[in-house]
């Protein structure tokens, strides 16, 4: 209830006070992003994954959430504002910190890191994201539909304000390149809608390996991952259908068409760079993909239906 009293306490501030450094900021980042570029100076124990999966709240509402979340022994609190001191009882019970870092601004000296600084991985995957999704649009992927010139040639573009010389005309534009004809963008990650709407599949598909874009599948080469690995260049294919209760005759059908939708999945990954791991929820799935493939990484998950 405290913990309430004192969001809702500072999400009024933040909206009556003058937060002059967030309204220079360019509207183009939106809240998300200045939320994960704010968390990038903070030191996370879960590698930023909370941060990542609250960047759209407003900042006090993230604090509240992720504030367990945060490696407080590397981190020193100054109220020097004495916003916390005064403003509200509620807020000071819940922690001068809290209080501090939930603030709509955090002043000069308010909070001090010890030691060296490691942005989390999960919020600097998901601020490359951000660049490579923003600045350079080509290299998004073909699952957005969009052609774009190459990042080469947007360098070499002629100056707008550059005069044509005399009695020459303007040459003909040049058409766009689609995406897919270079592997290197091709191979880009891309976080798409989930194809799946099985909400079990989902949540062990976030939860496990865990995903780097939570929520999302993975979008590589123009195949769809259930995953890409926090941390590591790894995609990741998800199956938690109950595969034990299947007949024989079903279960070495399923296996054969799995096999298939496996390889193709593998193939591009390998060729992209990734490694590839296919998570199940039994063991008895798993020995059924083995005895098919020896060669497949294949993990127990435990997760359920």
């Amino acid at each position: 209830m405290r913990f309430r009293a004192c969001i809702a306490l500072l999400l009024f501030i933040s909206a009556c006070a003058a937060t002059e450094p967030i309204a220079k900021a360019p509207a183009a980042r939106g809240r998300r992003i200045s939320n994960l570029q704010r968390a990038a100076a903070l030191p996370w124990r879960d590698g930023g994954r909370c941060v990542v999966r609250e960047a759209s709240q407003p900042w006090p509402v993230l604090v509240e959430r992720c504030y367990r979340d945060l490696d407080q022994d590397r981190v020193e609190f100054h109220d020097t504002t004495g916003r916390c001191t005064v403003a509200s009882a509620d807020a000071a019970a819940v922690g001068l910190g809290f209080c501090v870092l939930a603030a709509p601004e955090i002043a000069l000296g308010a909070v001090i890191v010890l030691g060296v600084l490691v942005i989390a991985v999960a919020i600097k995957e998901e601020l490359d994201a951000y660049e490579l999704r923003h600045l350079y649009p080509e290299e998004a992927g073909t699952t957005r539909g969009t052609k774009a010139t190459s990042r080469e040639a947007v360098t070499k573009r002629k100056p707008e304000h550059e005069p044509e010389p005399a009695g020459k005309g303007s040459k003909p534009p040049v058409p766009p390149v689609p995406v897919d004809r270079t592997r290197r963008a091709s191979c880009e990650p891309v976080p798409v809608p989930r194809a799946s709407k099985d909400r079990a599949h989902n949540e062990c598909a976030d939860w496990f390996p865990p995903n780097r874009y939570p929520g999302m599948d993975v979008s590589v080469g123009g195949v769809r991952f259930d995953a890409l690995q926090v941390g590591a260049p790894v995609l990741w294919e998800i199956k938690t259908h109950q595969f034990d209760s299947y007949s024989a005759f079903i279960q070495n059908h399923e296996i054969e068409d799995e096999i298939k939708q496996l390889n193709k999945e593998r193939d591009i990954a390998l060729a992209c760079g990734y490694d590839f791991f296919i998570g199940v929820s039994t063991e008895a799935h798993k020995l059924a993909l083995l005895k098919q493939d020896s060669s497949f990484k294949v993990v127990v998950t435990g997760c359920q239906r």
